[in-house]
C-alpha cells in the first residue's frame, strides 16, 4: 500500500485500533421507499453507510495517493432506534490487515444504547486497476 515514505504511517496501525465517526440523524436518513416515509427514524441503510465511512477512515490512512479503496462486504445487525436529532458514534475496530484487505467490526450507540453493530471489509486497489475493473464492458 504506502511506500518506503509513507510506510511509517500505515505500520503504527494495528488490530485492535479504533477510528471513529459520529453520524447526526436528520430526516434525510429516514427510512423512505418508492411508497412513502416507513419510519422517522434513522434507516437501517444509512447505518450501514455510516458505518462503512468509520472503516474507511483506516483505508484513508492506509492507501497511497495512487490508490483507493473499494467497499467488499458489509454486515449490519440493527438493533435500536437512532431518532432525528441524536448523534450515532460509529466506532471502528480494525480486525485485519492483510495484503490489500481491511477488515472492521464496528458498533453504532447513542449514549449508551446499542443502535447497530456488524463488520465491513474493503481493498485497497491501485487506481488504475480499479477504474478498469469498474469500466463497463460492451456487449
Amino acid at each position: 500500500m504506502k511506500d518506503n515514505n509513507q510506510q511509517s504511517a500505515t505500520s503504527n496501525i494495528k488490530p485492535g485500533d479504533t477510528r471513529t465517526y459520529v453520524k447526526h440523524v436528520t430526516a434525510a436518513d429516514f427510512a423512505r421507499f418508492e411508497d412513502g416515509l416507513v419510519h422517522a427514524v434513522c434507516s437501517t441503510f444509512s447505518l450501514a453507510q455510516a458505518a462503512e465511512w468509520a472503516g474507511r477512515l483506516f483505508v484513508l490512512e492506509m492507501k497511497a495517493d495512487d490508490e483507493e479503496g473499494i467497499g467488499t462486504c458489509l454486515t449490519i445487525n440493527h438493533k435500536a432506534p437512532a431518532f432525528e436529532g441524536e448523534d450515532v458514534e460509529i466506532v471502528a475496530t480494525l480486525e485485519k490487515y492483510e495484503g490489500n484487505e481491511v477488515i472492521c467490526s464496528y458498533t453504532a450507540k447513542v449514549g449508551e444504547r446499542l443502535v447497530a453493530d456488524g463488520e465491513t471489509g474493503q481493498k485497497i486497489l491501485k487506481k488504475e486497476k480499479l477504474a478498469k475493473i469498474l469500466t463497463p464492458k460492451k456487449v
